[in-house]
């Protein structure tokens, strides 16, 4: 039997070696897997000794040849295979054990330049591994250093079964997929070129998960080869259970949301994927007591992100209720003390947690037979194409001190109403239009006092969503903002929200019956502004 040998990950290398020479097998390498086998005492063959044509290009061309794939291709139960194989002076190669470039880990240098990572690109292992999967019948391929041992065991027993040749050479076509997989990703984004026609990505297996949305689906969670700093796959867990598939997805969701809030102190409460309460304070404390109250039944086993540090007072109130995760970008000792004396609860910690994803990241929604692809919901509005109705209301006298009052201020979005908004309703519906944009439409969101004090998500018809905020709310509406993630088809949400109380509205705009939803705004005494953009979330 031979064996060729040539590894960029040299770990297990020289026992697996060893192994085989032990079983009498003859041992070919390459490179510096051959030196380094050279040097721990095994007698190996060098690549040049089989083809009988040197190394070249700087190694670039070394195993490209017929006296190896030859070796390797060739059929053992073709009588004409292995006549040609006599005739051509070509032996055959039964076991290989080959792995690849560290093309990931160049990539994942933060100085690393296009020619760099282009050098790292194999080209001769994913060619002899892919031909030796090909003819897994009679060759046992080996990509992964974790196989050595069950490889050895199998020979030292009589050989490796089918079975395994089978499964080994299965796991060899994934392992050059998602190689290649990685390269043309890089590469597309090197350059910012659209989406292919024929897209593939790849992800390592970050945790193999009990169960999926229900115990009866099967799940693991995945990460992306070079995820970016701020998302969920960087954060480490300090404490608590195993992350399960719906604390994932709701965390994500969680995350997606805080990160609309950087300058203040910011909580945010999710419940089954949906915003359950958001707030903003001078201090954590202050904005996680105001994120609790705007619905204290739905938060109790749900998910807490924070933009600072977990504080004492922020842990002993977290402390009082039943919550699932608390993700911040740390804690302080003094409130990890009090957070783990439940032992369920999960912390998790993310020092960026409001970094922004890069322009390029994507959303991905598999559907039946199919996949969805699209850029993040990035931005907040849309100035160049807000609807400006054909009698628009007098030039905004209240800027505020955000770029959105500012927006409004110039003229940039449109007051469409006879009523201006107050710098405080301005900034109310800021936050309301942050919030609903990561609602489940048809959402509807209430804000007062920079806090979410309704939210009325994932209802078939708007109104409903409206009305299910306003019912469900504990507080007096009174001077309350609204905020719409799509435009209102009738005037129905308009009319509910002034007769609750709400003083001010943000809608996208953009319906053919626009004018009825100002007309009754204006009946009421209501601010609008219209945002020209739309975030539809299903």
């Amino acid at each position: 039997m031979r064996a060729l040998l040539s590894v960029s990950d040299k770990t297990g290398i020289v026992e697996f070696a060893k192994g085989l020479e032990a079983l009498g097998v003859e041992i070919i390498s390459t490179g510096g897997t051959h030196k380094k086998l050279e040097e721990a005492g095994v007698k190996v063959t060098g690549i040049s000794d089989v083809t009988g044509f040197p190394e070249c290009l700087d190694g670039r061309v070394k195993t490209l040849h017929p006296a190896v794939h030859g070796g390797l291709l060739a059929r053992r139960d073709l009588p004409s295979h292995m006549q040609q194989l006599e005739e051509l002076g070509i032996q055959p190669i039964d076991i290989v054990a080959i792995n690849l470039y560290p093309f990931k880990a160049t990539i994942m240098k933060p100085d690393v330049t296009l020619a760099d990572a282009i050098e790292n690109i194999d080209i001769g292992g994913p060619t002899m591994l892919r031909s030796s999967a090909k003819n897994h019948k009679d060759v046992t391929v080996v990509c992964d250093p974790a196989d050595y041992d069950m490889v050895l065991e199998m020979l030292k027993n009589g050989g490796t079964d089918y079975d395994t040749r089978y499964k080994l050479a299965l796991k060899v076509f994934q392992h050059t997929a998602a190689y290649d997989a990685m390269i043309s990703d890089y590469l597309r984004k090197e350059i910012g070129a659209p989406l292919p026609d024929n897209p593939t990505f790849t992800f390592e297996k970050k945790q193999e998960l009990r169960y999926g949305e229900n115990p009866h689906q099967s799940a693991a969670y995945y990460q992306e080869i070079k995820p970016w700093d701020g998302s969920l796959v960087k954060a480490e867990q300090l404490h608590g259970k195993e992350l399960s598939f719906n604390n994932i997805n709701d965390t994500n969701g969680a995350l997606e949301t805080l990160k609309e809030f950087k300058d203040k102190p910011a909580v945010v409460a999710v419940k089954h994927a949906n915003p359950c309460g958001v707030a903003v304070g001078d201090d954590l404390y202050t904005a996680y007591k105001k994120a609790h109250d705007c619905d204290p039944v739905s938060i109790f086993g749900g998910i807490v992100a924070c933009n600072r540090p977990v504080d004492q007072a922020t842990a002993e109130e977290m402390n009082k209720i039943f919550i699932e995760i608390v993700i911040a970008p740390d804690f302080e000792q003094e409130a990890l003390d009090i957070l783990t004396q439940k032992k369920n609860i999960r912390l998790l910690k993310l020092p960026d947690i409001t970094a922004d994803a890069p322009d390029d990241a994507i959303d991905i929604k598999k559907v039946a037979g199919g996949l969805l692809i699209q850029g993040l919901d990035t931005e907040l509005f849309d100035v160049e194409n807000a609807p400006k109705p054909d009698q628009p209301a007098t030039d905004s006298a209240a800027a505020g001190t955000s770029a959105f009052g500012k927006l409004v201020a110039d003229g940039k979005l449109m007051v469409v109403t006879d009523r201006e908004p107050t710098e405080a309703e301005l900034a109310d519906m800021e936050m309301a239009m942050k919030v609903v944009k990561h609602t489940k439409s048809n959402g509807i969101v209430f804000v007062k006092d920079q806090m979410t004090i309704a939210i009325g998500p994932g209802q078939t018809n708007r109104i409903w969503a409206c009305e299910n905020g306003i019912k469900r709310s504990l507080f007096d509406m009174k001077g309350a903002v609204m905020a719409s993630d799509a435009f209102f088809p009738f005037n129905d949400c308009v009319e509910a929200a002034a007769d609750a109380g709400v003083t001010a509205i943000i809608q996208p705009g953009g319906s053919i019956r626009d004018q009825e939803s100002i007309d009754m705004a204006n009946e009421k005494g209501i601010a609008m502004v219209f945002s020209g953009m739309r975030h539809f979330k299903h």
